[in-house]
This record gives C-alpha cells, sequence and structure tokens, in this order.
C-alpha cells in the first residue's frame, strides 16, 4: 500500500535518514520517497497510515 504524508519540519539530508530509517525500522522491505520541498513523505509498505505517522512523529516531526 503507498501511503502519502505531509511532514512539517524536514530541511536536510539528515531529516531524510531519520524518517527513512524510523519507518523502515518498523518494516525494513519498505520503499520510502522524501520530497523536502513539497514536506511529502511517501512510503510503499505494509505498515498502517497510522503506524507510520507515528515513526515520523517519534523522530520529532509534524505530520499534518
Amino acid at each position: 500500500m503507498m501511503i502519502t504524508l505531509h511532514v512539517e519540519g524536514m530541511s536536510c539530508g539528515h531529516c531524510v535518514r531519520a524518517v527513512t530509517q524510523a519507518i523502515q525500522a518498523l518494516d525494513p522491505a519498505a520503499k520510502v520517497e522524501v520530497d523536502l520541498a513539497a514536506k511529502m513523505v511517501k512510503a510503499e509498505t505494509g505498515l498502517a497510515r497510522d503506524a507510520v505517522a507515528a515513526a515520523i512523529t517519534g523522530e520529532g516531526y509534524k505530520v499534518a
């Protein structure tokens, strides 16, 4: 399933890595794309939307 989330607070490569690693810690097979300019995260994963959002907020970012 493809999940798309608007994420506030991302601004650099560290942010991309942090978000990607947080999602992949729950689902190692997840394919994650982060668009810093659009503040969007797309994840192809078997995880529920709430689980992906929780992983991102756990890293200190705000999911809109």
